[in-house]
């Protein structure tokens, strides 16, 4: 009897224990605007759910396309259409200025690579004198660091004509038309426009060589009533940057960027080598939040014009917490 007993009382602790080892399953509504679905920006996005990162956190993740451009996610966030949203930030820090309480929970991409493609017979700077160049709105740090890139070569608008095309297939598209002379462009779409016989004129990273691009966002309220699941999420997509880093996953995250891309398998390389050899900081080691960078995008926009004196402190569109409790600092 006291055998059976003490089987019996076993079989409830071990019950117990996987019991509470098993996380809910919890569904995030994600935001994305369509141009990044496919891009390889979101490749810790990808990693963590190929890898399986997001299921063993318990997470489902359900991908919603904003239409409307980068401008458009954290108005989605605002009116509850999304929990957590990919932004570029400085609509997040408009936003905020504005009174939106999104903030960034955690970095998805850091400081990006844009190159300056142009038509055939551009050979330098000089000759988009008079040209149009497509660029994004004025406020996107893509406008930003090609308007930036052209200064310090000795153009500045009206030295050149602007077109704002919103998302790289339509800048793209007006490079290879003809009506545009010029249009940046990221990865893996540069190359593709060099295999096209278009020419990389030059990078962002010469004049903007260090902020945070895009974030994962989510309401103040929205994420403190549901701290375990933004917890877990970071946990996910901090296991994916570190996953890429690996030079013995790199075939597997080729492969994953070639299925979510498109591009060829030679270009998904060039694309990998270009970030990490040397590493150029594109993408954040875990997820985390450089202050720094952040710091560095409120001076951009002011420079720019896009902000006004008193420039708004970093943590007001942040929050550190779910990072600290993930153990990322």
């Amino acid at each position: 009897m006291k055998t059976r007993l003490i089987v019996f009382l076993s079989f409830l602790y071990l019950f117990s224990i996987c019991k509470t080892g098993q996380a809910e399953t919890v569904t995030i509504k994600y935001g994305m605007i369509p141009s990044s679905i496919r891009s390889v920006s979101s490749l810790p996005l990808y990693i963590a759910q190929k890898r399986g990162f997001f299921a063993h956190e318990g997470l489902n993740m359900e991908i919603l396309p904003i239409e409307g451009g980068t401008d458009k996610m954290i108005q989605a966030l605002d009116r509850r259409a999304v929990d957590i949203t990919r932004t570029a930030t400085p609509y997040l820090i408009l936003a905020s200025v504005k009174g939106s309480e999104a903030v960034a929970v955690a970095g998805e991409q850091a400081t990006p690579i844009y190159s300056l493609m142009v038509q055939p017979d551009i050979k330098g700077f000089k000759d988009l004198k008079g040209k149009l160049v497509g660029l994004s709105l004025r406020v996107d740090t893509i406008s930003i660091s090609t308007r930036k890139l052209l200064a310090h070569h000795g153009l500045r608008e009206p030295d050149y004509r602007v077109k704002e095309l919103v998302g790289t297939p339509v800048r793209s598209k007006c490079l290879q038309s003809g009506e545009c002379a010029g249009v940046p462009l990221g990865q893996p779409e540069d190359f593709i426009a060099i295999q096209k016989g278009f020419r990389r004129l030059g990078l962002s990273t010469e004049t903007m060589p260090n902020f945070i691009f895009t974030v994962s966002a989510a309401r103040r309220g929205w994420a403190k009533e549901n701290k375990e699941t933004v917890v877990r999420y970071v946990r996910a997509l901090a296991s994916a940057c570190r996953y890429m880093r690996e030079s013995g996953n790199r075939d597997d995250v080729v492969a994953i960027a070639v299925e979510k891309t498109g591009a060829s398998p030679e270009i998904a390389r060039q694309v990998l080598a270009l970030y990490f050899e040397p590493e150029r900081g594109v993408f954040p080691k875990q997820a985390e939040l450089d202050l720094k960078g952040l710091n560095q995008v409120v001076q951009f926009m002011a420079e720019s014009g896009e902000l006004k004196e008193p420039l708004p402190k970093v943590e007001q569109f942040t929050d550190l917490q779910f990072l600290r409790a993930a153990g990322i600092r």
